[in-house]
Formats: C-alpha cells, structure tokens, sequence
C-alpha cells in the first residue's frame, strides 16, 4: 500500500498528519497478514496499530481486552471519528448484546473488543468463525506471563487461540515487558514468524521525582494544591489508605475519589466514569486502576506507598502525559515501607516466587534512593541505554544530591560484617549490623555475644537513620550486597573486602531532602490561555450532550494547537493535529464560532516557537532525533529518498517524514535542487486551489508528473516559509 494511502487515511480518521515511532511499521505488517509483537509506552499509539489496519482491509477485527472502561472508551473515541466499532461485555443488557451481534452476523463492524473469558467461550468461539476475522488483537498481552507484573489466569486460556483461528493473523501489544516476558508472550500465543517492534521506554515529557517521605499527606497535599483542577491518580498500597487520603483531600477541598476492588462494583464504575469524564480531580487508588485507562490529560500520579517493583511503578507513571504533555511523577520514599512490603513477601507460600519478589523490591529501593538519573534507572531496566549525561527532567539531574567523604564509615560499616563473619557461622541483617554499631545492648547482642566483637559501639557518632542510609548506599556502590533468602542478610563482595583491606578513598551521596526538590518547569504548548479555556467550556458542553469523556471530542493537545493557531476556516482547522474528516464536519463549526468570537474582541497572541505549522506537533521546544537529522544531512548532500532508505535500513516513508520535520521545524533547503521551477509553480496553483490538508486532491489536479514526496517536500516547505513570514 503506498505511503500516500496510508498517510491519507490516517488523517481522515484519526486527523494526524504523520506516524508515531515505529506504528508505520507495525501497520504494514498487519496489512500484509504477519503476526506481529509489538512493545509501544503508554501514549506510544498501540491502539492506532490495529484499528488503521481494521478499517483498509475487509473483515472483523477481533480485540481481547481485559477491562470493560477501555472497551466502552475505545468505542465511543471510534464512533467519535465515524468508525463503525463495537463491544460485548456483561454491563450490556440481553436486548443490547441480541442487536450488536445481529450487527456481527451482517458484517456491519470493522471492530470488536471483547474480554478474553468470552471469547473463549465454546459457542462465542463457532461465532466468530462465521465473521470473516481478518486479525485478532492482544492488548496488555503481557498478562499472559506469570513474569509479568500484571498476571492474569484468564489470559492463559489464549493459549489455545491459534488452535481455534489457524490461518488468523494475532497482533500482541503491550506497553512494559521484559526480555523474559516478551519471550513468554511470543511462545505462549504461538505466533508465526512474528515482525517483533521493541519502541524505546523513554517518555520525555514525564518528570521524575522521589521525595523522602515524611508527613506523607501534608506532602501529598502540598503538590496537589497547585495543581488544583488538573487530573491526577494517587496510587496507596491498602484499601484502608485509599479511602483515608480520598477522604482527606476531599475535607481539604480537593475534589477526589476512592478506588479499590472492595469497594461495590456499581460505585466503582461510577467513580471511574466521574474521573474520565473530568467531573472529579483525583482518585486515590490501589494497582486495580488504571490499566487500559484511555484517558490522556492526567497530569500527575502520586506513588502513597513503595510500589512492588519497578515494572509495575512504570506502567502505573505511564498513566501520566498519555497526550505528550508535560505531566509529573512523585514517589514518597520511605525505607519504611519497603520493610511492610518484605513482610508481605514473607508470607508467599512458593519460595521461588518469595526470592523473584524480593529482588524485585530491592531493585524498585535502589531506584528510590539512587542519585543516578530516574529516566537511565527506568530504561536500564528495560534493556536500554540512555545515552544522555543529564535528562533534564528529573530531580536528580536538576537538583543533583550532595556528596561527602564516606571512607571511615565505610571502613566501620564493611568492617563490622566481616567480623561478624568471622565470629559466627551465619549472617544477620541491616538492623543488627546498626546495633553493634551503636552499641545496642539487646537480647540479640547479649544471645550472641556481639558485644565482644571489636566494631562493638565503633559508629555512635552516627544516627540509625544515617547507618541505614550509608548501608544502602555501599550496597549500591556494590561493596555488599543483602540474600534475597527469606531471612535476609547482609554479605561482602569481592569489591568490598578489597575496598576494606586497601582501605579504598569512597564518596557517597547525602540523603535527599524534601526541600531540595524544586518544582520543574510547568511548560506545555504555548497557547492563548483564555481562548484554551472558551475552548474547554465547548468541548465539555459538547461531550456532555453526546455522553462521552471530553477527549474524546478533542484533546488538550488539539485545543492547545486550537488557540496558538486561531483557524477560522475549514482549510486551517482540518491542518490542526487530532482533526480527521468527521471530527472537522461534526464539530469544526462551534470550535471555528468560539475562535472567531474570542479574535473578535481580543488581540491574536504570537509565540516564539511558532513555526512549527498546525498540525506538525510532536514535543514542543525538542529538538528533531538523530535519525531524522541523519536522513536531513543526506538529503542536503543530494541523495534520493530511495538511496537514503536502502543506506539507513528504514521506509522511504519514514525518510521523507524525518526531512518534512526539520523543514518544518525552520531548516531551509534549496528547492530548485529537487523540484523545477516549472513544478513548484503548478504545485503553489494546486495547493492554493485545494489547501494543504489533503495532498490526494492536488496530485490528482496536476496528473501523474508529481510525485507524493515531491508534494510533500514542496508543503513543508511553504508552510514553514508561510509562518516564518507571519512571525
């Protein structure tokens, strides 16, 4: 399928003028029938790898989701944009199930999204064979791991899922999994020679942020409060702590909401129905929310308690920022915590599930008390590398911690275990190695006699808060290292006993402080705040009459592009990002109305990153990667979009994007080099006949003479040129 049919569509539906890392791809593979793996972060576009497909091919998509919110949002966003999609679940009544699947029976759906124990049923199964499935769509499909984070029995049924569909196509998509579960993944769904896509785990526009817990609410309540009326989720570890900071933040006048499978399923739904809809702030919740939550203006989440593992703290921060806006993560830190969570993993009944738990705890409390960039702890995780010194949104790269010399009490702190080793014939933990520090006189010390050995009372210059930090920063350096046994201890490395015999100079990091963690930069796309809010009242208006969450209208990105742009005609609002073909005849009106009303009586805002044409957006004020700089670089140097592809390993597709970008970004080429003077005059009475929005319509005025990159080379250039010269 060329480029140009792809592009074209994925416009007219979706209203974006280009790709998402990695989704052309993903697309064409579907296209032509392969299984396909595919690992995209939360707001990476998964959803848009399987419904592009769905709507240019025949046939039924089938998509096995585990909740029933996503399945009603995913549908109402589809129908939002003229996509015949649909979904059975039990919230349906017996009437409304009869009629959707009488739709299923005549072909009248491109969609279906079903949770994977129905599908599975006997006869659900003889019904789909008779609705001519031309894929089949695993989302979260990391639940069918017992590795995963999130693992669910129910998804251990779709193991047998090609022995029921054979010559159907399956498409996995997960947004976190490690090597070992995406090979889990692979092998339990059997796919066939998978295209497998592994996009990077990085999501720029969160800030990452750990605070030492202390007065946990009066925290949590000071980040709230400036934030007042912006969505956020408050992840707790217990149902009790859920309700208790809900009810709080509410008598503080914070509007927010509580979340817990205890609560009744009906109140449940309803305080998740409040908080997509925007009619509540916050919802303090246990880890049974969010998953598959379509909801992308959540601007914060707020990790109460430690959570169990670093894989489950990434995909619960990746509920924030799912627009690419600036959004914020904050993990109250207490050793504390860690400690509760050991009892619970001591209570497992499977050893070996105790020991994965464990170090997996550990992991999640060096990543809490690292001084190390959050973003290259999270990636590093994951496999990848960041190469970047300083990410520059997260605390410890913009407010990095203090250091201080920490050889001597190093020296006591290896000391004391070594001779602990010497004198006994076990271990003992971080507690008790503190106590012969301090000189505790205990039933423990007395029992074993401990108080004879000579780092007894050596380190009562020190409090047990600091000997717990410095210990857990020597296990960081990996001077030792604590047994993931059920009765942990702590033992040397073979780098601490040479640190100790050569008494090795060491820095360690001061514990960080509260007050050192600034607040970042708030910035977002840069718009006419007050038309942004006129904006806001008509979508809510809007989606409120149709009963649907307000995004599913626009997003905050489209509203913000909206009111840094001013269209005020059809040809300038369809070239705003997130306005496809229906959305544009359905709502453009009342949008282009509030517009023209809000110029008329105020002065049109300019901004300084404004050459970035409507519908360009991708991250305000970021440069354009390396690969796409890379493309540009040849390009100049006067190899073909063809060329550039075959050298770089990429689409031409991909290549021509990469050069539209920077051009659009304000790089000036010399166009006469590629297109004749000839050309770009017929192209300039094209354009100026038919608009910028659509290229279909223009290559067909000027006949076959014009090639799909030509027209685009020739707009982003125009365009970039148009605004330069409106600035």
């Amino acid at each position: 399928m060329p480029p140009s049919r792809l592009l074209q569509a994925l416009k007219q539906y979706f209203g974006y003028d280009s790709f998402r890392p990695l989704q052309e791809e993903i697309v064409r593979d579907a296209l032509e029938g392969r299984d396909v793996f595919a690992l995209l972060p939360t707001g990476g576009g998964k959803s848009l790898c399987f419904q592009l497909p769905a709507l240019l091919q025949e046939g039924l998509t089938v998509v096995i989701s585990p909740l029933i919110a996503l399945m009603k949002d995913q549908v109402d966003a589809l129908a939002a944009s003229g996509i015949a999609a649909t979904y059975l679940n039990s919230t349906l009544d017996g009437t409304e199930a009869r009629t959707r699947l009488r739709g299923l029976h005549r072909g009248e759906y491109r969609l279906l999204y079903v949770a994977p124990e129905r599908l599975m049923l006997p006869n659900f199964l003889e019904n789909i064979k008779s609705w001519n499935v031309a894929r089949v769509a695993i989302d979260e499909a990391h639940c069918i791991s017992e590795w995963g984070h999130d693992f669910r029995p129910e998804y251990r049924q779709l193991e047998t899922l090609r022995d029921h569909l054979p010559d159907v196509p399956i498409m996995a998509l997960t947004a976190t999994a490690t090597e070992r579960v995406r090979h889990d993944i692979v092998t339990h769904l059997k796919l066939r020679d998978p295209q497998c896509y592994v996009a990077s785990f990085n999501r720029p526009n969160l800030f990452y942020r750990v605070l030492a817990k202390d007065s946990a609410f009066q925290q949590t309540l000071e980040f709230i409060r400036p934030r007042k009326g912006e969505s956020g989720i408050i992840y707790c570890q217990s149902r009790k702590s859920v309700e208790s900071v809900a009810e709080r933040l509410k008598d503080s006048g914070i509007s927010a909401l509580p979340y817990h499978a205890g609560l009744d399923g009906e109140i449940r739904s309803r305080n998740q129905e409040l908080f997509i809809r925007d009619k509540v702030s916050v919802v303090c919740a246990t880890i049974a929310f969010g998953m598959g939550i379509n909801k992308p203006n959540v601007r914060f989440v707020i990790h109460y308690d430690l959570p169990k593992n670093i894989e489950g703290y990434y995909q619960e921060t990746g509920r924030a920022g799912r627009d690419g806006l600036p959004s914020e993560c904050l993990l109250l830190f207490s050793p504390g915590d860690a400690a509760k969570q050991q009892a619970f993993i001591d209570e497992k009944p499977n050893p070996e599930e105790q020991q994965i738990a464990r170090t997996q705890l550990q992991q999640m409390v060096h990543y809490g008390e690292s001084p190390a960039c959050r973003r290259a702890t999270l990636l590093g995780y994951f496999g990848e590398e960041f190469a970047e010194a300083n990410c520059g949104a997260c605390d410890n790269c913009l407010f990095p911690r203090e250091t201080f010399d920490g050889t001597l009490a190093a020296q006591k702190f290896l000391s004391c275990i070594f001779r602990l080793r010497q004198a006994s014939s076990f271990g003992v933990g971080l507690n008790h190695i503190i106590d012969i520090l301090h000189g505790a006189n205990n039933e423990k010390i007395q029992r074993w006699n401990h108080q004879n050995l000579s780092t007894f009372g050596i380190g009562k210059e020190h409090t047990r808060t600091d000997w717990q930090h410095i210990g857990r920063e020597l296990m960081r350096l990996g001077l030792c290292r604590q047994t993931a046994e059920k009765f942990s201890v702590l033992e040397l490395t073979a780098e601490g006993i040479q640190s100790l015999k050569n008494r090795v100079p060491i820095t360690l990091f001061k514990p960080f402080k509260q007050e050192g963690a600034k607040q970042p930069g708030r910035g977002a796309i840069a718009c006419d705040e007050g038309l942004f809010e006129k904006l806001r009242t008509l979508r809510k208006q809007l989606a409120d009459e149709r009963d649907v969450p307000a995004y599913v209208i626009f997003s905050d990105v489209t509203l913000r592009l909206m009111a840094r742009s001013y269209p005020t005609t059809e040809a300038e609002f369809s070239r705003i990002s997130g306005v496809g073909e229906k959305k544009l005849h359905e709502f453009g009106a009342p949008f282009m109305q509030v517009i023209r009303d809000w110029v008329g009586k105020n002065p049109r805002q300019m901004f300084a990153d404004s050459a970035t044409p409507m519908g360009t957006y991708v991250e305000p004020k970021r440069a354009a990667p390396a690969p796409a700089r890379e493309s540009f670089e040849l390009f100049k140097a006067g190899h073909s979009f063809d060329a550039i592809a075959r050298k770089r390993g990429v689409l031409q597709s991909t290549v021509v994007q990469h050069i539209t970008r920077i051009i659009e970004q304000g790089e000036a080429i010399d166009l006469d080099r590629f297109i004749t003077k000839q050309d770009q005059a017929k192209m300039a009475a094209a354009f100026a006949k038919h608009g910028f929005e659509r290229l279909g319509p223009v290559k067909d005025e000027l006949g076959g003479t014009i090639t799909y990159e030509q027209l685009q080379l020739y707009r982003a250039t125009a365009l970039s040129t148009k605004t330069s010269r409106r600035n």
